[in-house]
């Protein structure tokens, strides 16, 4: 790795030998206990269908409580009991008590259709120059138009804003440390995602190295505020079949992980395997993002697998709305602007509510033996 700048060596180094003060990662016996008390875990990956981004959901002048409390309810009717959703540091430069304000709105209105969510902090994917305000229109046809990245590059590269993401990371969740309405704290989302079908043109050209460094810094960060939830960052490419094979990312996701998450968007025999490969950790496991539909990730063949191996599975997207997920990857190549795919990428529902397909609404109901059919 090239070398990195004095103020971030500093930044990675100091808390070392603090280390002993603060709390452990968990012990697989905590994790299995906490993990036996959840039930199965099933959900999805959770934005308001009004809102392009983060910053669009959880601004005071969009955040939307009525139609949170409504999607919500759609989720709570298909027997989902979690919702993974995305953060953001800006928020929290923008207005902490504020923000604080909506996220504990946000888990009233979960709480009340008995839904934890498991909350991202940092996100390597997408726009690297996230910007506070309104957020521009979806791009027609395009999957995804508006996410943006958390910390941006400009927040990444100048390692004099690092004090401000611990801020971020220390006061969102030490205000939230002892509140069983949360499931879990996600540290990072694909933490060396260079976007190479986006935004790779832009990216800073050592992203990978500066999120490396500062990945333990989050978890650290995190643990220092002694949460009573786990804490995970999701593995989502590479081999893990054993340390040797693993990219130094993926290693210190799974070494620094009190529970394990990972991402597959496969066939189910991949899902599989890639369940069987985490199995050798002896922790409970969340697959906190799956279900890409034309790539063989489907409800009826992923759902089976991960509830016997009692496997957490969170799906990627729930209603269709202005991010458009239901659109393919490749609508960035050929956005999708003459007619629609043949089939839905991503997302369970229509805006209405109504199922895209009601075998999997009768599947999702079926496997939670959530009553309704």
């Amino acid at each position: 790795m090239l070398g990195l700048p004095l103020a971030l060596s500093c930044l990675v180094t100091a808390p070392l030998a603090a280390a002993q003060t603060l709390p452990d990662r968990w012990s697989e016996s905590r994790a299995a206990s906490w993990y036996q008390q959840q039930g199965w875990l099933v959900g999805s990956n959770y934005i308001p269908a009004s809102a392009i981004n983060q910053l669009e959901m959880w601004q005071a002048e969009t955040f939307n409580r009525s139609q949170i409390d409504t999607e919500l309810g759609w989720a709570e009717a298909l027997g989902m009991n979690t919702m993974r959703v995305f953060l953001h540091d800006k928020l929290w430069q923008q207005d902490p008590e504020g923000f604080k304000q909506r996220i504990d709105t946000f888990l009233t209105i979960a709480s009340r259709h008995h839904i934890r969510p498991l909350f991202v902090l940092f996100d390597s994917c997408w726009d690297p120059n996230p910007k506070l305000g309104p957020q521009h229109p979806p791009i027609p046809g395009v999957h995804n138009s508006g996410w943006v990245q958390s910390p941006g590059a400009q927040g990444l590269q100048d390692s004099s804003q690092y004090s401000h993401l611990k801020d971020y990371v220390t006061g969102v969740v030490g205000a939230f440390a002892n509140d069983n309405r949360i499931l879990a704290w996600d540290i990072w989302n694909e933490p060396d995602n260079g976007n190479a079908s986006s935004y790779s043109a832009i990216e800073p050209a050592n992203k990978v190295d500066l999120v490396t460094a500062l990945l333990p810094q989050a978890f650290v960060w995190a643990r220092s505020v002694n949460p009573s939830q786990p804490l995970t960052s999701g593995v989502w490419q590479g081999d893990w079949s054993s340390p040797d094979k693993m990219s130094k990312m993926s290693r210190i996701q799974l070494e620094q992980s009190d529970v394990i998450s990972f991402h597959n968007y496969g066939w189910p025999e991949q899902f599989e395997q890639r369940v069987s490969e985490l199995e050798q950790n002896h922790r409970p496991i969340i697959c906190t993002e799956f279900m890409a539909r034309p790539a063989g990730s489907t409800f009826d063949a992923i759902l089976p697998i991960a509830k016997a191996h009692n496997v957490a599975a969170i799906n990627w997207g729930f209603v269709v709305g202005k991010t458009q997920t239901n659109l393919p990857w490749d609508s960035w190549q050929r956005p999708y602007v003459l007619q629609p795919p043949v089939v839905w990428f991503h997302e369970v529902l229509n805006a209405n509510g109504t199922p895209y397909r009601e075998r999997e609404a009768v599947i999702l109901r079926q496997l939670t033996g959530s009553g309704k059919q």
